[in-house]
């Protein structure tokens, strides 16, 4: 026949009362389904290190101590081993003091009087049981706490009153509110949203709306948050209701994070993608772009544009005797000049190595891109300062009108580079008109050799 196995249990029990000793003792022996140890100190040694250490299960402390009340016992142990449920008794009259030992730590008290044989091993045990949910839920609560900060979104809670019940750290950062300060309050007063662009608040609170309809909801696009300090944060959130055992909403829980980090790395993005690297001037892709767009203008009003093919003369000599280098900084010189020689409504475009293109975007006669050609090689007969020296560079200039000169971004730019060579023919350092084909193409005019540079 097997016999069921008993736990023991240690006790470690402070009284200077050896009557108290020997009741309690003989209360505890009498244990049928757990079996009791019982260590008896009369006094608190000051060495107490051991507590901590597992040797010891519950304690079972005395609150009238020789020449000292037995908080001060309390305050001891509670600060050597807080994990280890504390139990304190007392007589008539102690009622006071068990309240504050019990409001300072102890799990509960005890009257002399229940400690017999079947209420103190119960009290014990239950003792026991709870420090442990306790302490097995202080840890859920811990791995929670630090798991919700450790993500990159922020987690607002509210109860079903609407007032905040927590905010993990990311939240905090974002709203300007503490937990310890946001506990408590209204959730209007923490986290106030306007729409980005009418500056009104949502006619709900997503929460608020999570918890009416029982069910997940999105923020609305282009939410922004006003923090604390007045400043601004573009959000993107869900909210979600958060139920009870008996599925009754309680409460609501909202993620959010700043979306603004992000937009920025798409703009940049999407401005790398559509910007030449060196002159941060738009690239063949926005060029392409942006004459298709001038196109269907000029065909809606009936308007037209012109399309100015500007190449650097003699440039390859300047990279040849100053290096890669200098020729860089060249280039960036002739985007800041060329930019300051049109309206905001044009554009300048690097196309490639030291040709560039100019969108004039609405002419009214082809002498207004005459004029602007001039006004762009009058602007070149200044010095460019590069690695220390003063260059004067010039260019050759080639025009082609919308729409007489080509119907697309790739007729026009065609017409405008075969302009281009023919000022370079005449001479270099002027600007000519697409005048119909050319005798020979714009790769065979790359292929011939530059003139010596003087």
């Amino acid at each position: 026949m097997q016999t069921k196995e008993t736990m023991e249990t240690k006790v470690l029990l402070i009284t200077a009362n050896a009557a108290n000793a020997g009741v309690i003792s003989k209360a505890l022996a009498d244990g049928q389904d757990e079996s009791f140890s019982v260590q008896h100190l009369d006094a608190l040694p000051n060495d107490i290190g051991w507590v901590s250490a597992g040797k010891v299960a519950v304690v079972l402390l005395d609150l009238q101590q020789p020449d000292v009340q037995g908080i001060g016992v309390l305050d001891r142990l509670i600060d050597a081993a807080p994990q280890v449920p504390i139990l304190v008794f007392g007589g008539k009259g102690e009622d006071e003091l068990a309240r504050q030992a019990v409001s300072r730590g102890a799990l509960d008290h005890l009257p002399r009087a229940h400690l017999d044989n079947y209420t103190l091993p119960r009290a014990l045990r239950n003792a026991i049981e709870r420090k442990s949910s306790d302490e097995a839920l202080f840890m859920e609560k811990e791995r929670a706490q630090v798991t919700l900060d450790s993500i990159g979104d922020a987690v607002l809670s509210t109860d079903a009153a609407g007032m905040v019940t927590y905010l993990n750290s990311v939240a905090e950062g974002l709203v300007g509110w503490s937990r310890s300060e946001a506990s408590g309050k209204p959730l209007k007063e923490v986290l106030q949203l306007v729409d980005g662009t009418t500056r009104e608040p949502p006619s709900r609170n997503p929460m608020e709306l999570a918890m009416s309809t029982n069910s997940p909801v999105a923020l609305a696009a282009n939410s922004v948050l006003l923090r604390r300090d007045g400043t601004e944060v573009s959000i993107e959130d869900t909210a979600a209701p958060i139920h009870g055992r008996d599925g009754s909403v309680i409460g609501a829980v909202m993620v959010f994070h700043d979306v603004g980090a992000s937009r920025k790395v798409m703009a940049k993005m999407s401005h790398l993608a559509q910007h030449d690297f060196l002159t941060d001037l738009p690239n063949p892709v926005l060029l392409g772009d942006r004459i298709a767009r001038a196109i269907a203008l000029a065909r809606r009003h009936d308007k037209q544009f012109a399309v100015l093919f500007l190449d650097l003369d003699r440039f390859k000599k300047v990279n040849d005797d100053l290096g890669h280098d200098a020729g860089d900084q060249l280039l960036q010189s002739v985007a800041r000049r060329l930019t300051a020689c049109v309206r905001e409504s044009d554009s300048v475009c690097r196309k490639g190595g030291d040709e560039f293109v100019v969108l004039l975007a609405d002419i009214t006669h082809a002498e207004h891109a005459a004029r602007s050609a001039a006004k762009i090689i009058t602007a070149f007969t200044a010095a460019h300062q590069v690695a220390g020296r003063e260059l004067v560079v010039t260019a050759s200039i080639g025009i082609a009108i919308y729409p007489q000169d080509g119907a697309d971004a790739d007729a026009l730019l065609k017409a405008a580079d075969a302009a281009m060579y023919l000022a370079k023919e005449g001479g270099r350092n002027q600007y000519r008109f697409y005048r119909g084909e050319p005798k020979r193409g714009a790769r065979e005019r790359h292929g011939a050799p530059e003139p010596a540079f003087p």
